[in-house]
């Protein structure tokens, strides 16, 4: 959640930015309905106060003019208290979907307006006619969608022969990747409950997106980012622990709802993926700084595989819901013939902390302040999967691997 004292010293300077971001939010009556609550709490206060100084004053002051000013106070304090109930719930409904502030330098507008940062590498050229991996996948059979249609239903995947060693080999690299980074490999829970995913800032915003076993009141994460925010909620952590580093495997489950067009065929777009995920909890004077860093780290298992992408920065309408800052990592994909990312890499200062009550303390008997959290993708394998197969495609469709992956794979099997 937003910091609301914050929004109210710096109305329309916050305000303008949360609209640059999601166009239909209600500021006004975010900022009307933390002014009501504001005042009928301190009439409740007032109440409380003048009944607790006429019980205090003891049996021997209880005259009949106190009685009955005893009770009317009760009378007006129900009232209030009922009252405080409705607009309180008002209020935290509509705080809970308002997004994270947008960093003021972001690019105005939606995904149009995304900012290339850098480009690594150049488009492959080939000298035949190339294919895209589903077409690949024909000869090569590393997954099979028909058959996890035929037991999930539509959109899942499942890899078989080569295609397995790859994913795993992949997941190895990327593991030992961010260890080396000084990032502690976690394996969370799939399962989480409903409150996790409000303290993640999934919900309310994203109702209906994932997937809810209704029995047992768990939920399918969408990412393990949802794990690592809750691994430390309700923590104060000391100064000298961060930056505190995670990345963790897991397989994650998205509904992914609305049709699927020819560019999001195969593996490009599924109900269930496995991702390497990185999560930094750290102090906000240096989030800034975290951010690059998980964005090199992200980085890094691209260059050794000889991959060509682009890192841009995203604009403000295409920043996710938690996030102040974003930077996806996108690769090219021939067969498709455009980027796509793989990492998205955020900055959610402390909008998760707020709601999950992330805290540090600076000194041992210091107060406790809210941390930063960030995340990023360390990446998402399906889309790895597809740039490996349509980069390295040879004229007789195979597929010849980068050295780095081939040895990942020689050690592993």
């Amino acid at each position: 959640m937003i910091d609301l004292h914050l929004l109210r010293e710096n109305s329309e300077e916050i305000k303008k930015l949360i609209l640059l971001k999601e166009p239909s939010f209600e500021v006004d009556k975010l900022l009307a309905l933390d002014q009501d609550v504001r005042f009928i709490r301190s009439s409740v206060e007032s109440l409380r106060k003048e009944r607790n100084e006429l019980s205090a004053a003891g049996p021997l002051s209880a005259t009949p003019e106190v009685r009955a000013r005893s009770i009317e106070l009760g009378k007006q304090l129900k009232i209030k208290e009922a009252e405080l109930e409705v607009i309180e719930k008002d209020l935290n409904k509509l705080w809970l979907a308002c997004p994270n502030i947008p960093q003021a330098d972001l690019p105005a507008g939606g995904k149009e307006a995304n900012k290339a940062v850098r480009v690594i590498g150049t488009k492959p050229n080939f000298a035949f006619d190339i294919k895209n991996h589903v077409e690949l996948n024909e000869k090569l059979n590393w997954f099979d969608m028909q058959a996890a249609a035929y037991m999930s239903g539509a959109q899942f995947v499942l890899y078989r022969g080569l295609g397995t060693k790859i994913i795993y080999a992949l997941t190895r690299m990327m593991l030992q990747n961010n260890v080396k980074h000084g990032f502690e490999p976690i394996i969370p829970p799939s399962l989480v409950l409903e409150k996790s995913l409000y303290n993640s800032g999934n919900l309310p915003k994203f109702e209906g997106d994932y997937y809810k076993l209704g029995d047992d009141g768990l939920c399918l994460i969408p990412t393990a980012e949802v794990s690592l925010t809750n691994l430390y909620a309700g923590k104060i952590l000391q100064l000298e622990q961060l930056p505190l580093r995670l990345t963790a495997w897991t397989s994650c489950y998205r509904r992914e709802a609305g049709g699927y067009g020819s560019t999001e065929r195969g593996l490009i777009r599924i109900h269930q993926f496995e991702k390497v995920e990185l999560y930094s909890i750290c102090e906000p004077e240096k989030s800034a700084e975290e951010l690059e860093y998980m964005v090199s780290c992200a980085e890094n298992l691209l260059k050794k595989l000889g991959l060509h992408y682009r890192v841009s920065l995203l604009a403000m309408q295409d920043c996710s819901f938690s996030s102040a800052r974003t930077y996806d990592i996108e690769v090219w994909l021939p067969g498709q013939n455009r980027y796509y990312e793989v990492s998205s890499c955020s900055n959610c200062t402390d909008f998760q902390a707020r709601r999950s009550q992330i805290r540090y303390r600076k000194t041992i008997d210091g107060k406790p302040m809210l941390a930063n959290t960030l995340n990023a993708s360390s990446l998402a394998l399906p889309r790895l999967m597809v740039a490996l197969m349509e980069n390295y495609q040879q004229a007789d469709g195979s597929v010849e691997l980068p050295d780095a992956l081939k040895e990942a794979m020689n050690e592993l099997w």
